[in-house]
């Protein structure tokens, strides 16, 4: 048995060395142009040696169970298909010793699968990112491909045909999954499975729900009216019994601000929302208030003929919004300059994150010194990464983590009600770091009734 382990490892190894290839050499040298030389271009067979390829930290790939080029994040997939006959060859070798494969390590390079039916999705990052945050992220592209077709269709275009090239239904949606990544590797909330909210006085935020229950209550067949603006939401009304998912909400959200065109007009468009209903679309109006109130409100509804029933009654809310001032309000909170760390009175404080659970709605100050450049940004967005997998790790039950690095002091605390991660200054004392925390907390809580949606409306 020892024997079969072993020739199979080295089997692995022998079918990975490819994929390995994505690392960066530093012996490689940078091709020269000399009088005596010229360096051709590399030919299509030979395109991951590319140095701007390869310069890449990060890679995310997508192919069919027959090996077919569906998506890659950077470069033209089809000049990588040797690669992805690789990829499909590995994981195929694993499934039929009735096993299936997750990760592989090699030195600083991680490359994470997901199969998902016919799909497989593949993510190498040098990046130091964990193998949770890479599955996580490949979760929500696939469920971005899903949103675009439905998973009734997706399986049974490849039930009919297992070779059928993916890429003819989904183009000119590669922008949504380029700018999908971008906002998961940039954005607490898909860390969390959380959303924003726009700050608003809780009266405002009344206001606004029960003038869209007012208009949309007799409508039937209307499922969800969401109003958001920069990324954050400012209210939702649902139909009684029916609830939306943070995960759902985001591609909501990547929808709209990926997007140009919905700031010019009113549009109609299918999307499938997997964690309400993976099998079907919702039909969704899609429009931005006003020229003077850049908030989009969606209405979507399962009938697919409510497209002028649900233009009227988005000019109807937009009217009665301007008349009791909400349009006024939801402007101001838009100017409004986020809030500061030094604003919590906070000793020592240079970041946090705060989760309600039950709400799933999440609030942070804004990036401020030291993390207020890219790379620094990126290094506290990797702290928050790894701080998030040893709370969720699989099969352990810490709810309080509490780490002296460097160059900070980390904390994270997991409760019934709430998750909270927060970045000190080093050298902090466990004294004064728990009196940090327990001002952070109190702050949030006085605070909560403008920071987060409390009650949501019903049709």
């Amino acid at each position: 048995m020892e024997s079969e382990n072993t020739d199979r490892e080295e089997q692995v190894s022998e079918i990975a060395v490819d994929l390995n290839t994505l690392t960066i050499s530093e012996e490689e040298k940078e091709p020269v142009l000399t009088e005596d030389s010229l360096v051709e271009e590399p030919q299509e067979d030979d395109y991951t040696n590319s140095s701007e390829w390869k310069e890449k930290k990060k890679h995310i790939f997508i192919l069919s169970s027959a090996g077919k080029p569906v998506y890659s994040r950077y470069g033209n997939e089809d000049r990588l298909v040797t690669l992805f006959g690789v990829m499909q060859a590995l994981v195929s070798f694993i499934q039929d010793s009735n096993d299936s494969i997750q990760s592989i390590h090699a030195g600083n390079c991680v490359i994470v699968f997901l199969i998902k039916g016919p799909i497989m999705l593949v993510s190498v990052s040098q990046l130091f990112e964990s193998v949770d945050h890479l599955s996580l992220q490949l979760r929500y592209v696939y469920n971005q491909i899903v949103s675009i077709l439905t998973l009734k269709q997706l399986t049974k275009i490849f039930e009919e045909r297992r070779n059928f090239d993916l890429r003819r239904l989904l183009t000119g949606s590669e922008r949504l999954i380029d700018h999908l990544l971008h906002f998961t590797e940039t954005e607490p909330v898909y860390l969390l499975g959380a959303v924003r909210c726009l700050p608003l006085p809780p009266n405002c935020r009344e206001a606004i729900g029960q003038t869209i229950v007012s208009v949309c209550a007799k409508i039937k067949n209307l499922v969800f009216a969401i109003l958001i603006a920069d990324n954050q939401l400012v209210t939702m009304v649902r139909m009684k019994k029916y609830s939306l998912q943070a995960s759902d909400l985001h591609l909501v959200l990547n929808l709209v601000s990926a997007s140009e065109s919905f700031k010019t007009a009113e549009s109609w468009t299918p999307i499938c929302l997997p964690n309400f209903d993976s099998s079907g679309f919702l039909h969704a109006h899609v429009s931005y208030l006003s020229e003077d109130c850049q908030a989009c409100l969606l209405l979507l509804t399962v009938d697919h003929d409510l497209f002028f029933i649900l233009s009227e009654a988005k000019q109807r809310i937009v009217e009665r919004l301007r008349r009791n001032n909400s349009l006024e309000a939801i402007n101001s909170s838009l100017a409004e300059r986020n809030t500061s760390v030094s604003e919590l009175g906070v000793p020592g404080l240079r970041h946090c994150l705060y989760k309600c659970k039950a709400s799933q709605q999440m609030w942070s100050p804004t990036l401020e010194a030291p993390y207020h450049t890219e790379d620094q940004a990126g290094r506290l967005w990797s702290l928050y990464q790894q701080l998030h997998s040893i709370l969720h790790r699989r099969g352990q039950t810490l709810k309080l983590v509490y780490q002296l690095l460097d160059n900070e002091t980390m904390l994270g605390w997991m409760t019934v009600g709430f998750e909270l991660y927060v970045v000190l200054e080093p050298l902090m004392t466990k004294r004064n770091t728990i009196n940090a925390v327990n001002k952070i907390l109190h702050w949030i809580h006085k605070k909560e009734n403008k920071l987060f949606i409390t009650t949501t409306p019903t049709f």
